[in-house]
């Protein structure tokens, strides 16, 4: 995320002077971010309680977390769209009422079904409302500095909000009750609610005429990402040639499939080709994707490994993750001053691959492993050097976009951390368990078994980091939060971007 060099119209930006509500208006944002990031991980440290209090089978519960990040990254790409076709805004509100509404459905859960039927409702929220909010920002901050300083909060509260929802689940779990790490969301949603319109105008795109938008790419991209996702959870408990793995592995990967063949024929296609011509926005969205494959798997099975092996409490265990909090608050922190200075190129290339470092010595795991020599070190070092790639990574992600599309770029983002954390979440945890039920048959006890699943989980992991970092040292342009505003090193001028606006 560096200085998003965003083409943002030098010209546009020249004679609409910087918004002086932008600040107050990051503010609401930035709460509205943290309350949806939180919900990706705020559910972990009660899902024994969710399981016991409902009857969820064990790969039933998986879908509690799966369903949440699976329609959020499936319709994400969409939303991006539909922000910036109708009304960046408009969508946010829709959103935001989607999601409150869904977060109330999930507290009020008597059955499983509903319970996942509602976390499908908040993905579907966060989808539509997420990349408005990341668009509006791109468009508020136009100076490089002011937006390399707003895109450091906001990636900032992406990651700790992440980190915090183990913490606020645990004393909501133990002090309250399981269901008040839905009820929360609602007052946040009210707040933002009856605040949005004072702090923020509306904007979209100029639309074509005949301009659509493309809903068949979005449905069948998810359904084929759940497709898979389902199969790879079923390999947990099965073989691979098992109908109820193959089927859906193989049914997912048509699906996908068949998603390409309709958005390369398509008019008005969710991602334009031509997006990923920019070197360092497709390298950006890779390591995305990447980095949440190997970040989400490791703090949910870490979370097992201290509730089922550690024997933590639901409060001792969320509150472990407080210096992960902490490490990736101070990476953003250090990135935010080194990224204009040194550039995306350089923050990003160490930041990766001394996480990966951090999450190698994690995976020395044991039965008798302590948290503060054994935990911690691993803990803190991936907390730091992730969150100093977390600033950088979202202005590269953004980098050379116009307001035109700024809600399509932030959309294809967050779409690509969304379908890591599933595809991770699903990959890496059946691996741990295939892997321990081996070493269980080969005569290992149970707490040795699941430590050495969740180690080689961990690994895997760590050499999914070393790529990010050798692909941005390798791959991404050079000079990035030094480009003149609205203009990339070595090229004319930008076009202004065409906005219609309209007066709050």
């Amino acid at each position: 995320m560096t200085t998003a060099s965003s083409s943002a119209s030098s010209v546009h930006d020249a004679a609409q002077p910087a918004d002086p509500r932008r600040w107050k208006a990051l503010g609401l944002l930035g709460l509205l971010q943290f309350m949806l990031v939180l919900d990706i991980t705020i559910v972990n440290v009660a899902l024994p309680k969710i399981e016991d209090r409902l009857g969820f089978t064990q790969s039933g519960l998986a879908w509690v977390v799966s369903a949440y990040v699976l329609m959020a990254g499936g319709f994400l790409m969409l939303g991006g769209r539909l922000a910036d076709l109708f009304g960046r805004r408009r969508l946010l509100v829709i959103g935001v009422v989607l999601f409150a509404t869904a977060s109330a459905v999930c507290g009020t859960a008597m059955a499983p079904g509903v319970l996942v039927a509602g976390r499908f409702g908040q993905g579907l929220g966060e989808a539509l409302a997420a990349p408005a909010a990341l668009g509006l920002i791109a468009l508020l901050f136009t100076d490089p500095v002011e937006r390399t300083k707003a895109l450091g909060i906001w990636g900032g509260l992406t990651g700790i909000g992440g980190i915090l929802g183990y913490i606020i689940s645990g004393v909501l779990t133990t002090w309250v009750e399981w269901r008040w790490i839905f009820y929360i969301n609602v007052p946040i949603a009210i707040v933002v609610l009856a605040i949005l319109p004072r702090l923020v105008s509306e904007s979209r795109m100029v639309r074509e005429k005949g301009q659509h938008v493309d809903f068949t790419g979005a449905v069948t991209a998810t359904a084929g990402l759940i497709a898979i996702v389902y199969g790879l959870l079923q390999a947990a408990q099965r073989s691979w040639s098992d109908a109820q793995v193959a089927i859906p592995l193989i049914a997912g990967v048509l699906l996908l499939v068949v998603t390409a063949i309709v958005e390369s024929r398509s008019k008005a296609p969710l991602i334009p080709l031509q997006f990923f011509a920019n070197r360092t926005r497709t390298v950006a969205n890779v390591v995305a994707l990447l980095f949440m494959a190997a970040f989400i798997p490791y703090t949910f099975m870490l979370t097992l490994f201290e509730q089922q092996v550690l024997h933590f409490s639901p409060m001792q265990s969320g509150l472990s993750y407080l210096p992960l909090g902490i490490g990736i608050g101070m990476g953003i922190g250090i990135s935010t001053g080194l990224t204009p200075k040194v550039g995306v190129k350089a923050v990003g290339t160490v930041g990766f691959l001394v996480s990966g470092v951090g999450l190698f010595l994690a995976s020395m795991l044991g039965p008798d492993t302590a948290y503060w020599g054994g935990i911690l070190p691993g803990l803190l070092l991936f907390g730091v050097f992730s969150g100093a790639t977390m600033p950088a990574m979202t202005n590269a992600a953004l980098h050379n976009v116009t307001g035109q599309d700024s809600g399509l770029a932030s959309g294809v983002q967050t779409t690509m951390q969304q379908v890591g954390s599933a595809l991770g979440l699903a990959t890496l945890v059946t691996l741990a368990v295939r892997y321990a039920a081996d070493q269980t048959a080969a005569g290992s006890s149970a707490a040795s078994a699941m430590a050495d699943g969740f180690a080689l989980s961990f690994r895997i992991g760590a050499i999914l980091l070393v790529v990010c970092g050798l692909l941005v040292a390798l791959v991404m342009e050079k000079g990035i939060a030094t480009a003149p505003q609205g203009q990339e090193q070595g090229q004319g001028p930008a076009q202004p971007a065409q906005l219609a606006t309209e007066a709050g």
